[in-house]
């Protein structure tokens, strides 16, 4: 059978219609292309911006920041050691860029001026730390990017 120049244009437009339908799917069910957003309320998060930019201010304005350290332990996050623990209070957020699942949350509850995450929470790794903290009242925020 003897092929024209108009079959083969028709059988290379299915061709390339059935390569680009193929990748088309394999992409929409593949996990590895599976690109979340950050948080699940982006928009709901989005209205609570400026209180955050509020009380990370107040925490540069009344020398309340925090010092993180990685130790044997743990994660330990330092209060300022004028401050009463017991009136302390808020939570502790780590978030994991590369695995949503190893994201926690931790309630801040002190006996001392400082706090310890332990060791068999944490893989090795880039985690971003959220300190969200009240003291009589005041709101405070402390940001960072920690390689564990």
């Amino acid at each position: 059978m003897k092929i024209n120049w108009g079959t083969g244009i028709v059988l290379a437009f299915i061709g390339f219609i059935s390569f680009i339908l193929y990748f088309v799917f394999r992409m929409s069910t593949d996990d590895r292309a599976n690109h979340d957003l950050v948080t699940e309320e982006y928009y709901k998060k989005e209205l609570t911006y400026q209180q955050e930019l509020d009380a990370s201010n107040s925490a540069t304005e009344m020398n309340a920041n925090l010092t993180v350290e990685k130790t044997d332990e743990g994660l330990v996050i330092y209060f300022p050691e004028r401050f009463d623990p017991s009136k302390i209070s808020g939570t502790v957020s780590l978030y994991r860029p590369s695995n949503k699942h190893l994201d926690t949350n931790f309630p801040i509850s002190l006996s001392k001026t400082h706090l310890l995450i332990p060791d068999n929470r944490l893989v090795d790794g880039r985690w971003d730390i959220t300190v969200k903290w009240e003291y009589e009242g005041k709101s405070f925020m402390h940001k960072e990017k920690l390689t564990y």
